[in-house]
């Protein structure tokens, strides 16, 4: 059956239509209002402000991105309609748990931030009060949600870990046989992980072994019967691991254990157990220079019998008390190059012959993504090795650096 299409039907299905879509168009919310940053030029920028530290606000533009804009070149900033809330935080202060700061929606005018609670404080560590403040007083505006969870928040022990992995190989295949391989494990965790809080507790764990093996021929040419090769080994292996707890922004007090191992210095394990404090001299956003000292247990036993073929003596094993006084400094370079260097001096107390020392530097130098080239020289001095070895034992590696973030 065929049905004749009229022009009424056509008439009515088409207000059907328009009406339903008018209706649709209704229901739909309008978006909310931007927030607009007004330069001192009078430039205006709609979009969100995210951020603000060392005197600049973070502003997301529509149509520009993330924007880095001082304060001095900021004439007016007008909250929008849903605008995120902040936590001001003014300089001098340091913020921990029970140091209140004001929350809200932030606009600025007339060199000055100020601060509109939208409801009570959601956290005894935050103000529901309204707060105006010179635009040079504000050391951060700290996201709402990110301040209650850094401040009340509590992380995983397991959580929060960056550090570095470095590993370097040597191979030579040829009448003499030669394998060198070095690995790194360098973590650190720190808490907070911001830097608008106070520090509370640091964690750091090392681990470094050298290992080399050579095997060339008892004699070229070879005789008949044929000589015995002749292998020699090398490992230099290091492991330590401190937690600090600060009491004051420089200040800590610390918890050490190191373990030590040198093939080539005749030590088959020295093991440390101690506690101190450290004081951190500077720090800043490109460079940390630490000062520690501990007082400690120290244990050294030394290998013995045969040692790359040669018959050894051991030296007798040694208990003793002392100290390891440590220097380390940290500094960022340009391009993203980061230089290191740390010296631990170990005097003895009750035996004053077996003392002892460690100079590290290190150079890392980006090349891909998390990927960088790394340069270390290390010197390990012992006073008092095991006989017949030398004194000094150094290192100069160079391997691939994969930072973990």
């Amino acid at each position: 059956m065929l049905f004749r299409i009229t022009r009424p039907v056509v008439f009515a299905f088409s207000m059907w239509m328009a009406f339903a879509l008018g209706a649709q168009a209704q229901d739909k919310p309008a978006d909310p209002a931007p927030d607009v940053l007004v330069f001192s030029n009078g430039d205006q920028l709609t979009g969100h402000l995210v951020s603000s530290a060392g005197g600049s606000v973070v502003f997301n533009s529509d149509m520009a991105g993330s924007l880095t804009i001082p304060f001095s070149k900021v004439k007016e900033l007008r909250a929008g309609s849903k605008a995120s809330e902040f936590a001001l935080l003014k300089k001098g202060l340091v913020v921990k748990t029970g140091t209140p700061a004001p929350e809200g929606t932030i606009s600025i005018a007339d060199g000055k931030v100020a601060v509109h609670p939208s409801g009570p404080a959601t956290s005894p560590d935050a103000e529901s009060v309204a707060s105006t403040i010179p635009a040079d007083q504000v050391n951060y505006l700290v996201p709402r949600a990110e301040f209650d969870k850094q401040v009340r928040g509590h992380q995983s022990f397991f959580a929060d870990w960056n550090g570095a992995v470095t590993g370097g190989a040597t191979l030579v295949r040829a009448t003499t046989n030669a394998t060198t391989l070095t690995l790194g494990v360098g973590l650190i965790r720190s808490t907070p992980t911001v830097s608008w809080l106070a520090p509370r507790d640091r964690t750091t764990l090392n681990i470094m072994e050298s290992y080399g093996k050579n095997t060339s021929p008892g004699a070229i040419p070879q005789t008949n019967p044929p000589a015995k090769n002749i292998t020699t080994l090398a490992s230099i292996f290091h492991a330590d691991s401190e937690r600090d707890q600060y009491f004051s922004a420089r200040f800590y007090a610390l918890g050490d254990v190191a373990f030590d191992h040198n093939y080539s210095q005749g030590l088959s394990l020295q093991q440390i157990y101690g506690g101190g404090i450290g004081w951190t001299i500077v720090k800043d956003a490109k460079q940390e220079l630490d000062l520690k000292a501990d007082i400690h247990y120290e244990t050294q036993k030394y290998l013995g019998g045969v040692i790359n073929g040669v018959p050894t003596v051991a030296a007798p094993s040694t208990q003793l008390v002392g100290s390891t006084i440590f220097e380390g400094y940290h500094r960022a370079l340009p391009r993203k190059m980061v230089f290191t260097q740390s010296l631990n001096l170990i005097p003895s107390y009750n035996i004053a012959a077996d003392y002892s020392a460690n100079v590290n530097t290190g150079l890392t130098l980006p090349v891909f993504k998390r990927l960088s080239a790394a340069i270390t020289a290390s010197d390990s001095f012992l006073n008092d090795p095991a006989p017949g070895y030398k004194k000094n034992s150094f290192q100069f590696v160079t391997g691939v650096t994969y930072n973990l973030r």
